[in-house]
């Protein structure tokens, strides 16, 4: 690392990387935020001024990704946890409402919806696992050290999220198909 492209207050993180990995954390923030764009824009800014200020310091005992998803992931959860009950009860509603056909000729987009609502329904904790390992390419430890937890725990998460994912995946199947 250049010692220009290096923050004043965390030396060990360079704007080239973060810029890099912009894209992929505010992916991590949307999903934090229920897909708000308004809302994982503040939650990207918080953490941008945690960082650049040096109230949350990269220490190099983890990756930078892992570091700056952490971030993110504990910003959010100050920023939510008065919410959580409420929102945990209007999601619940939500699906159990019962699901629009409208999803258009493509009988690929019904069935990526009905996956993503699959994986949605899936408990906080499994569905995290499951968004960091799949759609953010981090290993189990990578993302339990995200989540805040050891990984046996963040392994047993990962493997009950699967199982759950693959009964509901085995009932997309169509009725008169055969393995």
């Amino acid at each position: 690392m250049r010692d220009h492209d290096a923050l004043d207050n965390n030396p060990h993180v360079s704007r080239t990387a973060l810029k890099a990995l912009h894209n992929e954390l505010y992916g991590w923030a949307l999903s934090r935020c229920g897909f708000a764009p308004d809302v994982a824009e503040d939650l990207m800014q918080e953490a941008y001024v945690e960082i650049l200020s040096g109230r949350a310091k990269f220490s190099q005992q983890s990756t930078l990704k892992t570091f700056l998803f952490g971030v993110v992931q504990n910003l959010a959860r100050g920023r939510f946890r008065r919410r959580a009950t409420r929102l945990r009860v209007v999601e619940q509603y939500a699906a159990e409402s019962p699901p629009s056909e409208t999803y258009g000729e493509d009988p690929c987009v019904s069935i990526n919806a009905r996956i993503w609502q699959a994986v949605q329904a899936l408990p906080n904790r499994q569905r995290d696992i499951t968004e960091l390992v799949f759609c953010r390419d981090m290993t189990i430890e990578q993302a339990s050290e995200v989540m805040g937890v050891t990984v046996g725990t963040a392994r047993v998460h990962y493997d009950r999220a699967k199982k759950a994912l693959a009964k509901a995946l085995e009932e997309l199947k169509p009725t008169g198909s055969t393995r």
